[in-house]
């Protein structure tokens, strides 16, 4: 089969990000090296990790069983809240790099904030200091609202290159996205589909859109994503649905089906609070 290849989106500090790439979360090493083999095969070049899946060797065994070019693929992995200071983070880096088998990381993220411990300004300049030592190509932040990325620019000077929400049809997360449409921080979903319940693929109006396009209704979804201009991490480990996933760039939404489906909205509520969960 003919590989797909994602669009790029050139990130503020000079990476290019693939729009689309692969989620990890909850796979284990074994998992998740043949679901990245699977996916760089298909044409994937973004693969995202982190810390806390525990998955970063078999992440690492996977890039290297592909046999693809190092400065072809781009990895994102993210550090858990025992890694906010400035020294720390650097430690954090070492170790995720060392569990991937590479010289250095794409994008490393904070997971997230943590505002009870207070730190996350401190892991912030860290990652400015990794940014300037080449260890990574690009630096970010996972589950901010804005509160927190104010926070961060104002303190430091420093505006991440992205930001990574939790979003989809019903957690549409529309005062985040304008934040950072604001000051050119692009917008990463993880759990573009809406999670486990699946309950997004249901909806009518994904449904009949899928039987217009003749496409899977995960494949409107992730359609959908693009026609907000989003880039996006979808998990799977099988390699059929890791195709589907990614072969969403040859036809388009019209702006009222996007509008039609961006109403499937339950507002901010519906999703994970990080000003109350955090790791």
């Amino acid at each position: 089969m003919t590989p797909i290849t994602a669009p790029t989106v050139t990130l503020r500090h000079g990476a290019e990000l693939p729009r689309l790439g692969l989620g990890t979360s909850p796979m284990d090493d074994t998992a998740t090296e043949a679901a990245v083999v699977a996916a760089i095969e298909t044409g994937y070049r973004l693969v995202d990790t982190a810390e806390n899946y525990g998955n970063e060797r078999g992440v690492g065994r996977g890039l290297k069983a592909s046999g693809v070019p190092r400065e072809e693929l781009f990895v994102t992995t993210k550090f858990n809240r025992r890694w906010h200071g400035v020294e720390p983070a650097a430690e954090a880096c070492e170790r995720s790099a060392d569990r991937l088998g590479l010289d250095y990381i794409d994008l490393l993220l904070i997971h997230w904030p943590n505002p009870d411990q207070d730190l996350y300004v401190q892991a912030w300049q860290g990652l400015d200091r990794l940014l300037e030592d080449g260890r990574v190509r690009a630096i970010g932040t996972s589950n901010f609202k804005p509160t927190h990325l104010e926070r961060i620019i104002t303190e430091t000077g420093v505006v991440p290159d992205l930001n990574q929400i939790q979003l989809s049809p019903t957690v549409t997360r529309e005062s985040a996205r304008a934040y950072h449409a604001e000051h050119g921080i692009v917008t990463q979903s993880w759990s573009p589909i809406g999670g486990p319940s699946n309950d997004v693929l249901r909806a009518p109006i994904v449904v009949e859109l899928a039987e217009r396009y003749g496409r899977t209704p995960a494949q409107i979804v992730l359609r959908w994503h693009m026609e907000l201009g989003l880039t996006t991490i979808p998990k799977s480990s099988d390699p059929g649905r890791i195709r589907q996933n990614i072969d969403i760039f040859d036809f388009s939404l019209a702006a009222d089906e996007v509008v039609a489906i961006t109403a499937l909205d339950q507002g901010d509520a519906a999703g994970a609070d990080s000003d109350a969960f955090g790791h």
